[in-house]
């Protein structure tokens, strides 16, 4: 076998494999990849239109590759609505991703919070352009203005970004249900990473978002003074 026939096929094998992504933005970076391999392979064997095709594909994945990373942080393209925690529709997100939510959260009475939210539970939904992307749910600790995160699930497709920083910015929805200081639960420590990301910092054992700030600094990325 050549260089040229392994380039073939390497080719068509990251191009199949891309197409086995759930996530939107490792898809997009795969498949681009792909078409550039096989730009080359087919410019080296002198098959034009598909040389042509593949060009195509490959800026078609570089424009929405840039708009994925655009609009990351972008509050346009990003909304949260809070919503109750006994609301039919959140029953019916979470009823569908149930057992991908509690294969991250094994631990978590996703039944009973459900059934019974508790006074003063909160639930937020994300959506990117409309389309529901996210879940936190939480609820008050007893300690005044202190809530604790019960579940932050985002749908697979959109697990290469961080839409919940938009729930934990301050001046978000946690702040305007009187919320100043949100604990994250410690079956979340796992995801300390994402968790710093949006906001969270080391306290006490515990990673805590202090929101108390005030809306000139939001927790997330766009915020360097609250990073």
């Amino acid at each position: 076998m050549t260089v040229t026939d392994l380039l073939g096929w390497a080719g068509s094998a990251l191009l199949v494999y891309s197409l086995l992504q759930a996530r939107v933005l490792r898809f997009r970076l795969l498949n681009l990849a792909a078409s550039l391999v096989l730009v080359v392979f087919n410019a080296v064997i002198a098959v034009w239109p598909m040389v042509a095709m593949n060009v195509v594909i490959a800026v078609i994945n570089v424009w929405h590759t840039a708009r994925l990373l655009r609009t990351r942080h972008d509050d346009l393209h990003y909304e949260v609505v809070p919503i109750t925690a006994d609301e039919p529709y959140l029953r019916h997100v979470v009823d569908r991703h149930r057992a991908d939510i509690e294969r991250f959260n094994p631990d978590l009475d996703l039944a009973g919070h459900l059934a019974a939210p508790g006074a003063g539970a909160l639930a937020f939904l994300v959506l990117a352009d409309g389309e529901t992307v996210g879940v936190v749910l939480a609820h008050p600790t007893g300690t005044p203005g202190e809530a604790q995160v019960d579940l932050d699930y985002v749908l697979p497709r959109f697990r290469d970004f961080t839409p919940g920083e938009f729930v934990y910015r301050a001046g978000g929805p946690f702040s305007r249900s009187g919320v100043h200081r949100v604990l994250a639960p410690p079956r979340m420590l796992g995801a300390e990473r994402y968790l710093r990301d949006v906001g969270f910092r080391p306290d006490g054992g515990a990673l805590v978002l202090e929101l108390s700030a005030g809306p000139g600094l939001a927790a997330g990325p766009g915020a360097p003074a609250a990073r």
